[in-house]
């Protein structure tokens, strides 16, 4: 029985303002996504890693690996279109269903050992399962007649590693693609599997902008405790 995470990095960097793709930038000298690869690999080096990047992106990652002298074992898939490309294209080089899936967002680098402990565990018997936190502002909905307040006790912010039996993720991404997936619990729920939620960690930030490098900054320095 083996068990796989998906490392989704198939960003460009846009909304960061940087002439490299987001994942590349440097935390402590390091590559946010080789901090990202480090986190699962440290807890438990039996994880088989695959990584799904852009195919124009990886002669700049085996360059910098080269540079860094980063050597966690893990294999390169081509990006796709979508998330939903990317991560097909990575259920294709997995050949023992026997185990269990997580899919993790190549910046979050700062996801917990017990929030991975805990959407691992919870897979395994459940089949599905996602990490979450409460939202801490007040939320409203807006449509065509303007906005509604609504009970923020009832909603949870999700984030990754989203971990799923991998026989039933591949069973699921064989449906097809839809533009309604918004992540891979979307497309499992979509399959008629119930998704199981397991606590977050508040530091599980998905590094996205200028100011979500600012907090990073601050979480790599120490400044911040990690807390599970």
């Amino acid at each position: 029985m083996a068990d796989y995470i998906i490392i989704v990095a198939g960003g460009k960097g846009l909304r960061m303002g940087e002439p490299i793709p987001k994942q590349f930038l440097l935390l402590n000298d390091k590559a946010i996504l080789m901090h990202t690869l480090e986190k699962f690999y440290h807890h438990n080096p039996e994880l088989k890693i695959i990584l799904a990047l852009p195919s124009d992106h990886q002669e700049y990652w085996t360059k910098l690996c080269s540079e860094q002298g980063f050597d966690i074992p893990h294999i390169v898939v081509n990006g796709g279109q979508t998330r939903f490309h990317s991560v097909l294209n990575a259920l294709g080089a997995i050949t023992d269903d026997s185990g269990v899936t997580g899919v993790h967002d190549g910046v979050r680098p700062f996801v917990t050992p017990e929030v991975i402990d805990r959407c691992f565990n919870a897979a395994k018997q459940d089949g599905a399962a996602i990490p979450v936190i409460f939202p801490a502002d007040s939320i409203r909905e807006a449509d065509d007649k303007g906005s509604h307040a609504r009970n923020r006790d009832r909603f949870r912010l999700v984030q990754t590693p989203q971990v799923f039996r991998t026989d039933l993720l591949k069973k699921a991404y064989s449906n097809g693609y839809r533009e309604s997936f918004t992540d891979d619990a979307s497309v499992v729920e979509a399959a008629g599997h119930a998704i199981t939620l397991v606590e977050g960690n508040q530091e599980n930030i998905k590094i996205t902008s200028p100011f979500d490098m600012m907090v990073a900054h601050v979480i790599v320095s120490g400044d911040c405790d990690q807390k599970g």
